[in-house]
Order: structure tokens, then sequence, then C-alpha cells
């Protein structure tokens, strides 16, 4: 299984859905479980999970960025 591949599947589908994003804030576990359809064992569902959300954190840092460097007179080199 390619965990990165699934982790970024995880997240196309999250932030694409805001049910799905409210569920996966509530239960990561579950959520993901039932995004990938495969119930995985423990320490490879943790390691998902902590991938979604370091991925989803950073791209959500990366369009906060983006906005404030708008702010500054454009993009930002």
């Amino acid at each position: 299984m390619d965990i990165k591949a699934k982790i970024d599947e995880v997240v196309g589908k999250v932030q694409s859905d805001p049910d799905l994003l409210n569920k996966f804030q509530s239960n990561p576990v579950q959520a993901v479980e039932g995004i990938i359809g495969v119930d995985l064992p423990d320490d490879v569902i943790n390691g998902v999970v902590e991938g979604v959300k370091a991925k989803l954190t950073a791209d959500n840092a990366s369009g906060i960025l983006g906005k404030i460097g708008g702010l500054f007179g454009g993009k930002k080199e």
C-alpha cells in the first residue's frame, strides 16, 4: 500500500467535502478507514491520520500566507 498516495487521496476528499472534514475532525480514524475502504492496523492508520493532519495544516498555512502576501503588493518571490 502506498501510504503517501492514500494520504493524498484522503486530503483531497476531506478538503472537498465539509461533512467529511467534520467527520475527520471528530473521529479521524473512522473517517480515514471509511474513505479508503480498508480496516488497517493501528500503526498504519495512525500514520495516515497524522500525515493527513500535517498536510491539511500545511495546505491551510500555505493558503493563509498567500492571502497575506497579496495584502502587501502581490505575489511573493
